[in-house]
C-alpha cells in the first residue's frame, strides 16, 4: 500500500497574495486558469479574494469543477493578548472553509519583519517564554477549530517567521499536542533555511497532515540569506522557482510521503508575487505534468492538460 495523494493549487500561485490588489489577476481568471490546467482541488487564499459568501462561492466552484483543500489563517500568539487578532479570522475563514467541504485551516505564523518594508517589527527569536506561549496557544487554537467547526490545523513553517529552520520546525512538532496541531509540510519554506524535508517526514511521520509541494532556487536563496533580504524580495528575485529546476529534489519526497500509507492532502505552490497575468499557468501546467511523472505515490490532480 501506498499513499494517496490528493493535490490541487492556490490563488499564490497566480501571483495573489492579497484580497484586492492592483497587481494580481482576477478571481475569476485565476478559477478559469486552474481548470483550464486541469486541478480540480483549490486552497481559498486571502480571505476576500474569492466570494466570501458560501452560496455564491459554491457556485463558482461548480462552473469550474472545483473542490475546496483548505483556508488559511494568520497567527502571532507567541505575543501576549493575540488570541483575538488570530480567531477573529478563524470565525470567517474556518466557516466558509467548512461549508464548501475543505478539512484543513493551514496557519502561517506572522513575519518578524515588516511585510512591505522588510524592517524587523522584532527580534527574530523568541524566549522560552514566548515558545510556551506560541506552542499552548497552538494547542488551544487547534482543539477549538477541530470542536467548534470539525477542521484541523495544519501549521505552516515559513520564511521571515520564528518557526522557519529545521530545529524550530522540531522545536515546534516536539511542544505540541498531535491531536490538535500537525505540521503543513512546505518544502519550498523548508528547503528556503536549508532544511530536510525527507527527514522531517521520516522522523515525524504521524505529524505530516498536509502538503505545499514547491521548490527554491538556491542560488537566489544564498544571496537573500547573505544579505539577509526579507522574503518579499526573495520572492521578487525569483526564490521560489518551478520543479525540476530548484530544491529540493521531488522524487525523493514523494516517494517519502508514499511510504506514509494514507491519504495526504496539499497543493502545488509557487510564490510569484507579484507577477505578469501571462505568467502563472504555464507553469502551473508544466509543475503538475513534471509531479505526475515522476511520483510513486498515486497522484490526484484532475485530467492532465
Amino acid at each position: 500500500m501506498t499513499s494517496t495523494l490528493t493535490i490541487g493549487t492556490a490563488p499564490d500561485s497566480w501571483g495573489v497574495w492579497f484580497p484586492s490588489d492592483p497587481e494580481q489577476v482576477s478571481a475569476s481568471q485565476f478559477l478559469a486558469e486552474v481548470a483550464e490546467a486541469g486541478y480540480e482541488a483549490i486552497e481559498l487564499g486571502p480571505y476576500g479574494y474569492l466570494p466570501s459568501d458560501p452560496a455564491e462561492l459554491q457556485e463558482v466552484l461548480a462552473e469550474h469543477g472545483l473542490s475546496v483543500l483548505a483556508g488559511t489563517v494568520f497567527s502571532h500568539l507567541h505575543q501576549p493578548g493575540a488570541w483575538d487578532y488570530t480567531w477573529k479570522q478563524v470565525t470567517d475563514v474556518a466557516a466558509l472553509t467548512k461549508a464548501v467541504g475543505g478539512e484543513h485551516i493551514v496557519v502561517i505564523p506572522e513575519p518578524w519583519r515588516d511585510h512591505k518594508t522588510g524592517e524587523p517589527k522584532e527580534s527574530s527569536t523568541l524566549t522560552d517564554d514566548q515558545w510556551q506561549l506560541l506552542t499552548s496557544g497552538h494547542d488551544e487554537l487547534g482543539r477549538r477549530i477541530l470542536e467548534e467547526y470539525g477542521l484541523h490545523v495544519q501549521f505552516h513553517s515559513h520564511a521571515d517567521t520564528h518557526v522557519g529552520y529545521q530545529a524550530e520546525i522540531e522545536r515546534f512538532l516536539e511542544s505540541t499536542n498531535p491531536e490538535y496541531v500537525n505540521l503543513c509540510l512546505d518544502t519550498g519554506h523548508v528547503a528556503y533555511y536549508g532544511g530536510d524535508c525527507v527527514g522531517l517526514i521520516t522522523k515525524y511521520p504521524e505529524r505530516i497532515g498536509y502538503v505545499h509541494l514547491k521548490q527554491v532556487d538556491p542560488t537566489v536563496v544564498s544571496e537573500v540569506l547573505e544579505k539577509d533580504l526579507s522574503f518579499p524580495e526573495a520572492v521578487r528575485r525569483g526564490a521560489m522557482i518551478e520543479p525540476p529546476l530548484g530544491l529540493p529534489e521531488m522524487p525523493p519526497v514523494l516517494e517519502a510521503l508514499a511510504g506514509l500509507d494514507r491519504e495526504i492532502k496539499g497543493i502545488i505552490e509557487h510564490d510569484l508575487y507579484p507577477c505578469a497575468p501571462d505568467v502563472p499557468l504555464p507553469i502551473a501546467k508544466r509543475t503538475k505534468r513534471y509531479l505526475s511523472s515522476c511520483s510513486p505515490v498515486s497522484i490526484d490532480m484532475g485530467t492532465l492538460q
